[in-house]
């Protein structure tokens, strides 16, 4: 599974949300500098070489729906990043958050409950 780029994760954010979209759809439901109807859809092109799209064939138009969930993207790519940035360690991740700010002791403690609660 390839790393996607920010567009293409835009793309895909958006193609999670909705299930199944035209090039048009996500075009509308994208925020801020809008590509190009061209480049939006070789973005999609792009993504269905990877692997992360799928299409259905409506005459010369395809409806896009994806091919892997947000879930297994989150997964694979939360545990590269605490690789390479945390040496594989979430205790080192949860306390980048609590120096941070990013964190509060409610949500440590809820964190912790869901963790005793899987013993």
């Amino acid at each position: 599974m390839q790393k996607l780029t920010n567009k293409e994760e835009e793309v895909m954010k958006i193609l999670w949300r909705l299930k199944k979209a035209f090039v048009k759809e996500v075009l509308e439901q994208m925020e801020g500098n809008k590509p190009h109807y061209n480049t939006l859809s070789t973005i999609i092109r792009n993504l269905q070489e990877k692997n992360y799209v799928g299409h259905e064939a409506f005459g010369n138009t395809h409806r896009y729906y994806p091919l892997i969930t947000k879930e297994a993207y989150r997964k694979k790519f939360i545990n590269t990043t605490i690789a390479d940035f945390y040496d594989n360690s979430y205790k080192s991740l949860v306390s980048f958050f609590a120096k941070e700010e990013k964190i509060s002791v409610e949500e440590l403690k809820e964190i912790i409950e869901l963790i005793e609660k899987k013993k």
